[in-house]
């Protein structure tokens, strides 16, 4: 398809493998075009039986490409931001709603676009050298590709969904180890990295079912933050605006986990904490991915619009000096109403 997603189709499994290593195999539209092509040419191919996506170096997948999508909008392109956006949604409800098996072999880094091409997946596996976030807070920007649809639904060992961890992984960007992505549901399976190449073979050679239960092991999840932290997550983050959200960790002051909380959100954007807020509570009530990318669309399309974006696109990724400036600087000044009536489209 091109030459930065190598898609084949091997023994009845269609193989999507990301090939832009030096970028941490950030999407671009050049590879969102390639996965939803491959994946559109699969569906109806008797002879794929079963996609596997994933990536042979440099972890998996760092998201999206927003370094361009912020030289476009410099440049007055906001047509190609648009369609940069719009075309990643509509291949993550392909895959959301793909009707065969669709794996994802998480071997390092998977961020933002890189949850986007995973998480809606039937089969989530991660070995010991995977990490998970959504860090759009520090970009002034909102979390999006679905994950503020699948995350409220996902039930790992807990044995139950929760919209509170959902909107606690993305208004606080926590990064999550692997004992975190299993017990959360964020992962479905565990394999240690030094069999991830045999497995993925297997996977080809017989399977994913049969493969699985040759490589797949248990992981401890004793060491879960968000397990140790779950009756604060729940109190705090399962209210339905950034302020409830403010007020219930105000009350936490003195304690570790406010702490916690407060040196995870010190680079957020203020506006995106309030933006991000209403988005998370709107999809916890949709009936379906594509409703919850539509809203995701609309809010985030005023994201992008704001200076915020250009400007913690900067800090991140192009200077690299985490020193944002952004307007307005705090959450009280921002009014959160405009995004809850973009929700109501």
């Amino acid at each position: 398809m091109t030459e930065l997603v190598n898609a084949s189709i091997q023994n009845n499994t269609g193989v999507l493998e990301l090939n832009r290593p030096r970028a941490l195999n950030s999407l671009n539209q050049e590879m969102i075009d390639g996965i939803h092509q491959a994946l559109d040419q699969w569906r109806d191919n008797d002879e794929v039986e079963q996609v596997l996506i994933y990536a042979p170096e440099r972890g998996f997948c760092a998201g999206g490409d927003v370094r361009t999508a912020r030289e476009r909008l410099l440049e007055g392109k906001d047509d190609e931001v648009r369609r940069f956006f719009v075309d990643e949604y509509a291949m993550n409800n392909a895959i959301a709603t793909y009707p065969k098996p669709y794996i994802a072999l998480i071997d390092g880094v998977a961020m933002g676009g890189g949850l986007g091409v995973s998480a809606h997946g039937s089969h989530r596996i991660i070995t010991d050298k995977a990490f998970a976030a959504m860090p759009e807070m520090a970009i002034g920007y909102i979390p999006d590709v679905g994950v503020t649809y699948m995350t409220q639904r996902m039930v790992g060992k807990r044995g139950q969904a929760s919209p509170a961890v959902a909107a606690f992984i993305g208004l606080a960007g926590y990064h999550l180890k692997p004992e975190d992505m299993i017990w959360t549901g964020l992962a479905t399976h565990f394999v240690p990295s030094e069999k991830a190449d045999e497995l993925r073979e297997a996977i080809i050679a017989k399977g994913v079912e049969e493969a699985l239960a040759e490589y797949a092991t248990d992981l401890d999840c004793e060491g879960s933050t968000i397990k140790r932290y779950i009756e604060e997550i729940e109190e705090c983050f399962g209210e339905s605006s950034w302020d409830k959200i403010a007020s219930a960790i105000d009350k936490h002051q003195g304690s570790e986990f406010y702490d916690f909380i407060q040196e995870l959100i010190a680079p957020a954007c203020p506006t995106s904490l309030v933006a991000a807020a209403e988005v998370y509570n709107a999809n916890q009530h949709v009936q379906s991915v594509r409703e919850a990318l539509d809203n995701e669309l609309a809010v985030g399309t005023m994201a992008y619009q704001h200076p915020n974006f250009v400007e913690g696109v900067r800090a991140v990724l192009v200077d690299k000096d985490r020193n944002a400036t952004f307007e307005p600087t705090s959450t009280a000044e921002v009014d959160p109403q405009p995004y809850r009536d973009a929700l109501e489209h």
